[in-house]
């Protein structure tokens, strides 16, 4: 069968009424900019059309919530920009994990792993916010965009003059989407918030842990992740209650909030349970390791040569369970026929199943399991998630060619989570490089190359030449095709 390709031409930033060659005042005059994406499809009946295909996003965050936020948006087709610091960046392209360096070409001291897991499909641009004009090209940029994200301690934007109300006065339909550590008031708002404090000060690392052990700390930043997810929803809530008011709003959350509602069911416990009892004795939570505090059987079990993780969560799947593993006696014993009394009876359970689980392999008991509708799993590493043949067969690894950062010339990404019937969900743009777009995306606003140059020499933006896209000044487009092929291979084509 013919692979269906994807042609998409990159979207350039129109210049801006009332610039004038040699004069960059600009227009405050609220408006939108065009898009030339074009996607074609060779397979019949296939669309390549991305649903925010045509949504102009302004991102000014950096490290892990904004940039994971605005991914997201950026896979569903959204056209991003992000500015960056001149001269450093966004923090995260300097995150290198022990012996990264020899992945990277050594004149790439701007390139990471963990920038690039959460920056693709964006295009950089360096400006520094402490100028003026450099205040005045991003308050242009957003002037052309539909939303704009940033992750400043609150009151740093008013100070920038980069405020929702100053920006408003440009485009009053912005959506103004701000994510801090701990919120815009209260007594903490001033605080500097990352991901692990979070974590502690919303309990979350308290109940996180083996039950005879401390506090553990999720392997990646649960926080910052989930204040991403939560600020993506927030904001395609905000376009879609633009598209009846013709207003835009402003949106504000924090990774503490984000991480107190993650508390779910242990929090209502704490809120609702053993009120009158003396504080030392209130539902303060435990840790139960890789246990459930509401359902049993519920965790890993160690083999004979692994670990299976399996889960009951109704009296159907504990006596299929049962039936399985050859203790049918144990399905039928009335202790342990619900699930108030497996909860109770809790550690004789699991006693029991874990003498049952070490008479056989991991494989042996896959194979036990495997057509049984029921939940259980074995414990990967990270290698062998990633290379898992479900992940295979849902794309979830996404080789990018010719990413000229790296000395092999490879980068693998971990692909988007959520599918689109009939889309194919591609990298249409690589990880960018520090600043490499910055002449390209002035050039689309309509400053002359005579203005783009003396912005350079004065230190209000900045790029490498070889970080450079070429831009053509008289149409202001990028002549750069992308082809992104089914299988997730991408390859940059140069200019003709």
């Amino acid at each position: 069968m013919t692979r269906p390709v994807i042609q998409l031409r990159r979207v350039v930033w129109s210049p801006i009424q009332g610039t004038k060659s040699g004069n960059t005042s600009i227009s405050r005059q609220s408006r939108r900019f065009q898009s030339t994406a074009t996607a074609t499809a060779t397979e019949p009946g296939q669309n390549n059309t991305l649903p925010l295909t045509g949504l102009k996003v302004l991102d000014l965050s950096r490290v892990l919530a904004g940039p994971f936020c605005t991914q997201i948006l950026a896979d569903y087709g959204a056209e991003v920009i992000k500015v960056e610091q001149p001269g450093i960046g966004d923090e995260t392209r300097q995150w290198r994990t022990s012996g990264e360096a020899q992945k990277w070409r050594p004149e790439h001291k701007y390139m990471s792993l963990y920038f690039a897991a959460v920056n693709r499909n964006k295009r950089s641009v360096t400006v520094n916010l402490k100028e003026p004009k450099g205040v005045e090209i991003v308050k242009a940029l957003a002037r052309q965009s539909d939303v704009v994200v940033n992750n400043f301690i609150p009151g740093k934007m008013e100070q920038l003059g980069l405020s929702y109300e100053e920006l408003r006065k440009e485009n009053n339909g912005i959506i103004y989407a701000s994510c801090s550590g701990y919120g815009a008031s209260g007594p903490s708002r001033d605080r500097a918030g990352y991901d692990a404090i979070a974590l502690a000060e919303a309990g979350l690392l308290h109940i996180t842990g083996d039950e005879k052990g401390g506090p553990t700390k999720p392997g990646v930043a649960m926080a910052d992740m989930c204040t991403g997810l939560y600020m993506h929803g927030a904001i395609l809530a905000a376009l879609n209650q633009r598209h009846s008011t013709g207003l835009g709003c402003k949106i504000e959350g924090s990774l503490f909030e984000s991480s107190l509602s993650l508390l779910i069911n242990v929090g209502l416990a704490a809120l609702n349970l053993d009120l009158d009892k003396e504080p030392a004795k209130r539902r303060r939570g435990k840790r139960f390791g890789l246990g459930h505090p509401n359902l049993v059987p519920y965790g890993a079990f160690k083999t004979k040569d692994g670990m299976l993780f399996v889960a009951a969560n109704n009296n159907r799947q504990w006596t299929g369970f049962c039936q399985r593993m050859g203790i049918e006696g144990l399905g039928d014993d009335r202790r342990f026929s619900t699930n108030d009394g497996r909860v109770e009876n809790r550690e004789e359970i699991n006693s029991i199943l874990q003498e049952k689980f070490a008479e056989k392999t991991q494989n042996e008991w896959l194979a036990v399991f495997e057509g049984s509708g029921l939940p259980y799993g074995s414990i990967n590493d990270v290698v062998d998630a990633l290379e898992h043949p479900q992940a295979e067969a849902r794309n979830m690894v996404i080789d990018v060619e010719q990413f000229e950062a790296a000395r092999d010339g490879m980068l693998k990404l971990i692909g988007p989570a959520m599918k689109f019937e009939g889309v194919s969900m591609n990298v249409r743009l690589k990880p960018p490089l520090l600043g490499q777009h910055t002449e390209e995306v002035l050039g689309g606003l309509g400053y002359p190359a005579s203005e783009i140059d003396k912005l350079r020499k004065s230190g209000v933006v900045e790029w490498l030449d070889m970080h450079r896209t070429k831009s053509n000044h008289k149409s202001c487009r990028d002549n750069v095709e992308i082809n992104v092929i089914k299988n997730h291979r991408i390859v940059e084509i140069p200019e003709i």
